[in-house]
């Protein structure tokens, strides 16, 4: 289990961390502790800006703000995999939900995809950042990752590093074992895992995932999975035979 204390607040902010620097917290945070959480002025706070790692530091409360003195670091920065997670748009439910985990599960980069049979075209990146911050607080995660703006699938296909491998997870795929091929991609190759729309793929978008370099086409088991859920199996899956989980 990471070395990481559970039992304090855990705040992102936006500001500098260093010893001594004095943070003031939004109203919506200022509300959590004070009002949700109870915590008054002399209480430790752990916060973190997913660039100067995590310190502890101690809460001020006021009659109109909150803010906070920052004391000492207690974990050093760290870099998430080099991961990204590209999906087709979900409903907004399910989408907070694959937001959350897939930050839980190490991504670095956040990237919604339009494709011919996706059922939602607009998303809210701002609520999408706000997932990420709330599932990195409560996992003690220390680097959040970037949420892009949608872009259409063939877009990204025509811009994208040939060098990165992309996952591509189609439940059409003729792959008895998911765990051997993905054991084929060399060590510390930067990834992309891509989910698609509950619609399905269209052939010409298959087509031109399969005429790329470096792709590794695979199904998730016998069973069809909601696109919420094939996001956790298969960042599981990568996780566990090409990044920090072994």
């Amino acid at each position: 289990m990471p070395g990481y204390e559970f039992r304090s607040p855990r705040l992102y902010v936006a500001a500098p961390l260093e010893a001594g620097a004095v943070v003031a917290l939004a109203p919506p945070q200022a509300h959590y502790l004070t009002t949700v959480l109870r915590r008054q002025s002399g209480d430790g706070v752990l916060v973190f800006n997913g660039r100067d790692g995590e310190w502890s530091a101690t809460m001020a409360a006021g009659r109109r703000a909150v803010s906070l003195t920052v004391d000492a670091k207690t974990r050093d920065q760290t870099a998430a995999p080099d991961m990204h997670y590209l999906f087709a748009p979900l409903k907004a439910a399910r989408l907070d939900y694959m937001v959350q985990k897939a930050v839980e599960m190490g991504v670095s980069l956040l990237q919604p995809v339009l494709t011919r049979h996706g059922q939602v075209s607009r998303l809210n990146t701002q609520r999408m950042h706000a997932n990420a911050i709330e599932a990195a607080e409560q996992c003690g995660i220390l680097s959040l990752p970037d949420v892009a703006e949608p872009v259409a699938l063939t877009r990204y296909l025509d811009s994208a590093d040939p060098a990165r491998c992309i996952v591509f997870c189609d439940e059409g795929a003729d792959v008895a074992d998911p765990l051997a091929a993905l054991g084929a991609v060399p060590e510390r190759t930067p990834l992309a895992v891509l989910i698609g729309p509950e619609g399905g793929f269209a052939d010409d978008e298959r087509a031109a995932l399969l005429k790329r370099p470096n792709v590794v086409r695979l199904a998730l088991g016998p069973r069809i999975l909601r696109a919420d859920t094939a996001a956790v199996a298969a960042l599981a899956v990568v996780q566990a035979v090409l990044g920090d989980w072994r």
